[in-house]
């Protein structure tokens, strides 16, 4: 803490100010914090039950599994011995395409294999229909974090070293003519970033939610033949026969740039992605080009990081569910899980009792989102069933196959959700992970076993300390439900409108003044940037709904008032939550691309909170200090 500064000026400061100034980030890290640290426990937990598995002391079909695809990634022996083998197989069949119709069907096979294309696509439940899935479709075909990064003068370092990296990964394939080959694929690229919309459009959950039969998505692509790419993508006639088009203008975008540039630039821009989707399991110096621009460029992280804990993130990625079952056996104890059930229960009965006191708000509407409340369903720990890894091969002298494998074992599983019953039992994240998160498809809040420890959550810690932690990370997850995107879903899922216009005016209102707040936020290690209200004003909701509730279910915990030593232990603890220091490249990024806002703002959101102005006695003139009338307050 820098007790030089004081709450009421600024509580993040004061709480993390002495540890901001010495704190060094580690070398192989772009940031830290307690995040990242309890990220870096669980790496080294689950180190061990690799280590265990490979040497069959983990019980279990995946197990063997475990250990050969670690095996595969470590054995840097048999990496620098296949050279570029793993990806002249690819690169050969790029060579040989002579049309837009090979160019589909590459793309087809490409990204079920796990590469990147012209656009995106995912499997979720229908937004307006939560009892199927559909395959939503999205801009993609750049290679930069956003489409401002195309544009924007102060990413013209970045550019200019993109262009670099790109000249540097085809002269290492061996290709010819690298730097023109590059210039090339950057000014496609560009081209195809005209057509983004713009970041905080796309949280727009009406205007990205577009359904199409297949002839309409047929009518905004004519050039690319969807047929040939669904068989090779592993589809069939269901698969696209209604889709979700999230931005439909790039498509018609897309159609031009395909119609008018030369099919001998695509098979550059189909090289360069080939290239790049295989970089990080190729030998050192492919691995060391990627991370350059990718980690030290746009992060600014100094060093790669160690290749165990790089193999790490690869076998979480490709079995990670079977990992997480033996860290659950491990590290999550039983007493947790029937704490957080508790805490749940009293965060819902918080959100109740605030609606019930909400003045703005109608008492039709209050009942909609009392419905909504109660089929709010929560996930704690982890699976109540796991995943059947059987069909996976892996093989311990193939790391490449291995990524092949388990990115076509993963869109084969996403496909076969077409047509079936939606299946409300699976997680989005696994137990092992330090976040959280709220599917509004679903009405679910989801608290991995990962995040469910000191200091967001501790059985043995003060209960003030657990609320400001973990009970306002669920009060934030339920938030969501009731966010500028969430609070258009029913309990189904649904996106269906259930509230009455004067209270959905008051609620935009308000959004809005939340939107204005941030917007005149200026980071204090970024001067003359802005926070994006408008990209950041979901997750600003739920950390002010989050903290308030969670103030609320405090107090009913307690079963009374709570003393101001105990208020400001809560927010205290609130604002450790969100000790982070990042390094500039990656603050830069997410100050561009990430919907949450700089940490020092989660923290300092308090500035709304009629209870923290109590509990710490403010006046006017402090920095933290807003009049009344001036502090939003939603739920």
């Amino acid at each position: 803490m820098d007790l030089s500064i004081r709450p009421q000026d600024d509580l993040f400061g004061h709480v993390n100010g002495t540890w901001l100034s010495e704190a060094e980030i580690p070398s192989d890290r772009a940031s830290w914090g307690p995040f990242v640290m309890l990220a870096d426990a669980a790496e080294e937990h689950v180190r061990a039950i690799i280590e265990d598995a490979a040497a069959g002391r983990v019980d279990g079909e995946d197990a063997k599994k475990i250990g050969d695809l670690f095996a595969s990634f470590m054995n840097e022996e048999r990496i620098a011995e296949l050279g570029l083998s793993p990806i002249q197989g690819v690169l050969a069949a790029i060579d040989d395409l002579t049309d837009l119709r090979g160019l589909a069907a590459f793309l087809g096979e490409f990204e079920r294999t796990g590469g990147g294309g012209l656009f995106g696509s995912f499997v979720d439940t229908d937004d307006r229909d939560s009892d199927r899935y559909l395959v939503n479709v999205t801009q993609g075909g750049i290679g930069l974090p956003d489409e401002s990064y195309y544009r924007e003068e102060k990413f013209a370092e970045i550019r200019a070293k993109y262009l670099d990296y790109l000249e540097k990964i085809l002269t290492l394939a061996e290709r010819p003519d690298p730097r023109a080959t590059a210039e090339t694929v950057f000014a496609l690229e560009t081209r195809l970033a005209q057509g983004h919309w713009e970041r905080a459009e796309t949280r727009d959950v009406i205007k990205t939610y577009n359904l199409m039969p297949v002839a309409e998505l047929r009518a905004l692509l004519p050039s690319f033949d969807l047929d040939v790419y669904v068989r090779n993508l592993g589809g069939d006639g269901a698969t696209f026969a209604e889709t979700i088009v999230r931005q439909p203008s790039y498509l018609e975008h897309l159609e031009t740039v395909l119609t008018e540039t030369p099919f001998e630039q695509w098979k550059a821009f189909l090289t360069v992605r080939a290239i790049r989707s295989a970089a990080a399991y190729l030998t050192d110096e492919f691995v060391e080009a990627n991370f350059d621009f990718y980690g030290r460029t746009l992060s600014g992280t100094p060093e790669l990081r160690a290749r165990w804990k790089r193999g790490v993130g690869l076998v979480e990625g490709g079995l990670g569910e079977a990992v997480g079952r033996e860290y659950v056996a491990r590290h999550f104890p039983p007493r947790s899980k029937e704490l957080m059930d508790e805490l749940v229960a009293n965060l819902l009965a918080a959100y109740r009792q605030s609606i019930a006191k909400l003045d703005w708000m109608t008492e039709e509407t209050k009942q909609r989102a009392y419905d909504k409340l109660d089929t709010f369903r929560p996930k704690i720990g982890y699976p109540v069933k796991w995943r059947d890894y059987s069909s996976l091969s892996i093989d311990a002298g193939d790391l490449l196959g291995n990524v092949v494998n388990i990115a076509a074992f993963e869109t084969d599983r996403q496909l076969q959700k077409i047509g079936a019953p939606v299946d409300r039992d699976e997680w989005f994240m696994l137990p092992q992970t330090v976040n959280a998160y709220y599917n509004p498809g679903t009405n679910e809040i989801c608290f991995p076993a990962g995040i469910l420890q000191k200091p967001f959550f501790d059985p043995d810690a003060e209960m003030a300390e657990n609320y400001g932690g973990i009970g306002a990370v669920i009060g934030h997850e339920i938030g969501h439900g009731f966010d500028d995107q969430g609070a258009q879903y029913d309990g189904n899922g649904n996106l269906n409108d259930w509230w009455t216009a004067d209270d959905k005016a008051a609620f935009e209102l308000k959004s809005k003044a939340l939107i204005e707040q941030y917007d005149g936020f200026e980071p204090r290690n970024l001067p003359g940037e802005h926070v994006n209200g408008s990209l950041t004003v979901g997750e600003n909701i739920g950390d002010l709904g989050g903290l308030t509730i969670a103030h609320t279910a405090y107090q009913i915990a307690r079963e009374g008032e709570a003393s101001v030593e105990e208020r400001q232990v809560l927010f205290t603890n609130w604002a450790y939550c969100w000790r982070t220091k990042r390094r500039k490249e990656l603050e830069q990024q997410y100050l561009t691309t990430d919907p949450h806002s700089p940490p020092e703002f989660r923290a300092n959101i308090v500035r709304n909170l009629d209870e923290f102005h109590a509990a710490f006695g403010t006046a006017p003139g402090d920095g933290l200090w807003l009049d009344p009338e001036d502090r939003v307050r939603i739920w």
